[in-house]
């Protein structure tokens, strides 16, 4: 591991923080944003969205208070919010439960479905991921939460957000660097590499670690991607960490694509991102999640369009149908 780290050290930014080590992740800068959302959107209007009445949530289905270890769900709560049921442990992704992704509830991101999962109907958490610090993925209300209600969560998160977890009480935090292996009970959890960027506030950009996280048990193993674009280390995540039974993958937030595609995959992307990973498969079947898309409106493509270019590509890319799953706010899916 350690020689691995070493030839991905470029992560590592010179004088402290992070970067992206790759070519292709070229990032872009404020006066950027400015030109999209001040100019480009005046000029050409964005596609309308649907009616959110149309996102009709399903009643989760997991287990209470724990799965069999030999079963692995999946409940999609909202955006990259997922209640994983892995190795007899109640896993969280990502937790959001507030009603905008913003430091203040009074302006920001509002969502457009409720949390899927009503809070005091959660079983108990014994573990929670995070990919990094943005508002839609790192929460500050929903960890004070979870803290008060489960104080013995292992919390496990990528470097540099220890600090921002423990300043809200919580107790047991692990902090990864990519290829960085933990453990909780007989679950090993692998910090994975992801091309994104972090930072809670203008001047604190990228000071903090970004990325996705490998879970195994004796029965079953998921990949949760986190916040990510395109980028080369799926195929040795493949390789190092594979077979998965299910990857859960980001499939919305691209639009406009000058802008977005060095942090968000698209459809188009993430199918790209599949075919990496099968390549560690060795003939078992992978289960693609999608997610990061329908909960919050972040970019200019209309919010139900995610899915449908995603069942597009699949399909015109000859996977399976079946392997492929565009969940309803709130469905739970099993693999036994």
């Amino acid at each position: 591991m350690a020689q691995h780290n070493m030839r991905l050290a470029a992560h590592h930014r010179p004088g402290g923080g992070f970067q992206n080590p790759w070519p292709s992740a070229q990032m872009h800068g404020f006066l950027d944003f400015l030109k999209w959302s001040l100019i480009e959107r005046r000029r050409k209007p964005r596609r309308p969205d649907p009616d959110p009445a149309s996102f009709i949530q399903a009643h989760a289905d997991f287990v209470v208070p724990r799965a069999d270890p030999e079963i692995l769900t999946i409940t999609w709560v909202g955006h990259t919010t997922f209640l994983i049921q892995i190795g007899g442990l109640n896993v969280l992704t990502d937790p959001v439960w507030s009603e905008r992704a913003s430091p203040v509830q009074f302006i920001g991101p509002r969502r457009w479905v409720p949390p899927a999962v009503d809070f005091d109907r959660l079983p108990p958490i014994d573990a929670v991921l995070l990919s990094h610090d943005h508002y839609d993925h790192l929460d500050a209300p929903t960890i004070s939460r979870l803290v008060e209600r489960y104080p013995a969560i292992g919390w496990f998160a990528p470097l540099g957000v220890e600090a921002f977890l423990r300043s809200r009480g919580a107790r047991e935090v692990t902090e990864s660097d990519w290829w960085d292996v933990s453990r909780i009970g007989n679950l090993h959890l692998t910090c994975v590499p992801a091309q994104h960027f972090s930072g809670r506030t203008l001047g604190k950009r990228n000071k903090t670690l970004w990325c996705g996280w490998v879970l195994r048990s004796a029965t079953h193993s998921l990949l949760f991607a986190g916040d990510t674009a395109l980028h080369p280390e799926f195929s040795s995540i493949a390789t190092r960490c594979g077979p998965f039974d299910a990857a859960i993958l980001p499939i919305g937030a691209y639009e406009p694509r000058w802008f977005m595609g060095s942090v968000h995959m698209n459809p188009e992307d993430c199918v790209n991102a599949v075919a990496q990973l099968k390549t560690g498969q060795n003939g078992k079947r992978l289960v693609m999640t999608a997610a990061h898309w329908g909960t919050f409106k972040l970019t200019d493509e209309p919010m139900d369009e995610p899915p449908a270019r995603m069942r597009e590509r699949w399909q015109s890319s000859g996977f399976d149908n079946k392997d492929l799953w565009v969940m309803r706010h709130g469905e739970t899916r099993a693999i036994r």
